[in-house]
């Protein structure tokens, strides 16, 4: 088919390799996506790129004499195309993967909040803003994400951010009535801290900031861990009920299902307790009075579960965050869908906000665990947001 796209985009990256963040969102918007049953080509094409470092493997350059762009060496030239002002329609801002310091919270100190605020002198120097999407957290720091976000408020253009757990298909396909009671929610997760604990609290932050009311913030926080996760839950701190309907949407279970093909109830057997060799649970009071807990479960299950209790509901509500297999990884595909619809419309379909409180979330609680595991109040976390009567997720 020819190609008409017209909106004009910038790729700004740290690295730009096979399975980077880089490769699977900006090929998208090269080749084309699968989404609800078609193949999409997005409004935008890629015209300029970016990165901040160039490791074995590089992609960057093979990617741009086949596509017909050009690698700039600065971030203010991509976004002029080496002219003298801003050349571009959108900004794809991926900050994810490379080879950085951690901080003494174990955080990966990407530079996504440097890489932002220098689109943003281009946006100053220029007298135009255009849209920006910011892979996964806005940053480490909370107050710098807070800052990008009010960068966005101050100049008048949209930022699409965060995870795209929110946006992939659900198993099965639950969505919470807008402005329900929820009395508390529970979610399951695996992976490395800040990684892929991130993505889990920003699935399940995409379903609580549906409760009535809309979201008002954070009041305390606290990470435990090791043996005091399950002692916590035998003491009702958070809840084992909760943990049973989302273990029971998981298509990934561990132990003996693996060695012969048995169905298990990990957790009336306790061999949950056994197969997670360093469980950490995540507790998050909100103001409202809301709990909620994020418990990483490696080597109980392989996947990313949400339960919660409803007002007026005697079973709880769950459902599963379904990922697909790499490379194709087509749930990022559901989020390139949105960063299209922002690219068209001129809006962001679902708020930074919600990102930017996860962002605050968990290092708040990494600060929590850095002090001894202690208990933090989180007046700072005093993000108020309304979410969007759409959950934007994929159903087809």
């Amino acid at each position: 088919m020819p190609d008409d796209r017209d909106m004009r985009l910038a790729v700004v990256a740290t690295i730009y390799r096979y399975l980077s963040h880089a490769q699977h969102f900006a090929d998208r918007f090269l080749v084309g996506y699968p989404y609800e049953g078609e193949w999409r080509r997005s409004p935008g094409r890629v015209v300029s790129l970016y990165v901040d470092q160039s490791p074995e493997g590089d992609q960057a350059v093979d990617r741009g004499r086949e596509f017909g762009f050009e690698v700039y060496p600065t971030v203010a030239e991509a976004l002029r195309c080496g002219g003298g002002e801003l050349a571009v329609d959108g900004v794809l801002l991926i900050g994810e993967h490379g080879e950085y310091p951690d901080n003494e919270l174990g955080q990966k100190l990407y530079p996504r909040y440097e890489l932002f605020k220098e689109c943003v002198a281009v946006f100053e120097a220029d007298g135009r803003a255009v849209p920006v999407y910011n892979d996964k957290h806005l940053s480490y720091s909370f107050d710098y994400a807070r800052e990008m976000v009010e960068d966005g408020r101050r100049l008048g253009f949209p930022i699409l951010a965060g995870s795209s757990l929110p946006v992939t298909w659900r198993l099965p396909d639950l969505e919470l009535p807008h402005g329900t009671g929820i009395e508390e929610a529970l979610m399951i997760g695996v992976g490395g801290s800040d990684a892929m604990d991130y993505h889990a609290l920003e699935a399940m932050q995409c379903m609580i900031e549906r409760r009535r009311g809309g979201e008002t913030g954070v009041a305390a926080v606290q990470l435990i861990e090791g043996d005091e996760v399950w002692e916590a839950g035998r003491e009702g701190r958070w809840s084992m009920r909760l943990l049973e309907a989302a273990l029971s949407r998981s298509d990934t279970p561990r132990g003996a299902t693996l060695e012969d093909g048995r169905t298990q109830d990990l957790l009336a057997s306790g061999e949950i307790e056994r197969l997670v060799e360093a469980p950490a649970a995540y507790l998050l009071e909100f103001r409202d009075g809301l709990r909620a807990t994020l418990l990483m479960v490696n080597g109980a299950v392989g996947d990313y579960c949400f339960a919660a209790r409803l007002e007026g509901e005697a079973e709880p509500v769950s459902c599963q965050f379904l990922l697909t297999p790499t490379p194709n990884v087509t749930y990022s595909a559901c989020l390139v869908a949105k960063i299209d619809e922002m690219l068209v419309t001129g809006a962001a379909p679902f708020p930074a906000e919600r990102t930017l409180i996860v962002c605050g979330i968990l290092e708040s609680c990494l600060r929590s665990r850095h002090a001894g595991h202690r208990r933090l109040e989180t007046p700072h976390l005093d993000v108020e947001y309304l979410a969007p009567e759409a959950s934007h997720h994929a159903h087809r």
